[in-house]
């Protein structure tokens, strides 16, 4: 059986070849059981030596395929680029940072040959900050009530995939990507293990507050309409609130005669009501961009280098 190894990388000049030594230690280990590896390695617009450092694997390992986009377009661009030129019976996602234990791929390949198409390492987050730990399980409880799949709290890209998950994720074309929900909606049978993640070999993260908000807006936006559902709710109810109100003052007013105090009530009227509406219109200011992208159909990466066949990049 062959095995893929797919690893996006982003300026991971300083831990890259440490990486491949790992992966090729795992391999050799595997090919006495049968199992033969190929290592597909996504340069997602690197400002560093990352691209020099693959070409040099490239040419002592035969085995190692690599693409480097024209510039940085995101590491869900990447993992699609890592599937699209994969060939393997299954498919290891993982990052290229170390974080992710290779000694773990023998674990997959073990689970995976007892029938799991998908074979997925939960990252136990003990030894995390305990503010990230509780944002963590507040998200994963509030998404998983709205969107149509399930995400597991400290499930993430290290995973197994087999080749008819692949198929079956690559056949969905959509531009807003969240790859996390794809392999949750694309269902097969799945199993999941937990592990102690790795400390980070070199450099630090390039997730940031804002990126880590927009991942988890991307994730909560991309698999419901309930949003837009709920701004129709609360329009409705509102309304319904004014309705009340306007018939209280109309008794008030009959039973007490009209008053003119109200300043307070009015302005706070309206400055909620105008604070409900510009919700609603980013809600569904959201989904339109959406649409908007989808509409457009450009690509999801540009090709600069690769020693792989071109033409799967011309794939919309």
């Amino acid at each position: 059986m062959l095995i893929s190894i797919v690893a996006p990388c982003y300026n991971e000049e300083d831990v890259i070849e440490r990486f491949h030594a790992e992966v090729q230690k795992v391999a050799e280990a595997l090919l006495p059981l049968g199992h033969d590896m190929e290592f597909v390695y996504v340069d997602d617009g690197s400002r560093d030596r990352t691209l020099t450092l693959l070409e040099r694997l490239a040419d002592r390992d035969p085995r190692v395929r690599y693409v480097s986009f024209s510039r940085n377009f995101g590491k869900e661009a990447a993992l699609l680029a890592g599937l699209r030129h994969s060939s393997g019976d299954s498919v290891v996602v993982m990052d290229a940072d170390l974080q992710h234990p290779p000694e773990l791929i023998a674990r997959m390949v073990e689970l995976r040959a007892q029938g799991w198409d998908q074979v997925l390492a939960r990252r136990s987050r003990r030894g995390d900050r305990i503010t990230r730990t509780l944002t963590a399980r507040l998200y994963y409880r509030m998404v998983n009530r709205l969107v149509d799949v399930e995400l597991v709290d400290g499930v993430g890209d290290f995973r197994l995939l087999s080749r008819r998950v692949v198929d079956a994720v690559l056949d969905l074309t959509e531009y807003n990507r969240f790859s996390k929900g794809l392999f949750a909606w694309v269902g097969f049978p799945s199993t999941t293990f937990e592990y102690e993640n790795a400390v980070r070999e070199h450099g630090s993260s390039s997730w940031t507050l804002k990126s880590l908000l927009n991942y988890g807006l991307d994730g909560l936006l991309s698999f419901n309409n309930r949003p837009l559902r709920a701004a129709l709710h609360l329009g409705m109810t509102l309304l319904l609130c004014a309705g009340l109100y306007t018939a209280w003052i109309v008794g008030a007013a009959l039973v007490n005669g009209v008053e003119t105090p109200g300043y307070v009530t009015i302005i706070t009227a309206v400055t909620a009501l105008a604070g409900v509406q510009m919700v609603m219109l980013g809600v569904i200011g959201e989904y339109t961009g959406r649409i908007y992208y989808e509409v457009k159909g450009r690509p999801h990466f540009l090709v600069k280098a690769t020693n792989v066949d071109r033409t799967k990049d011309l794939i919309p």
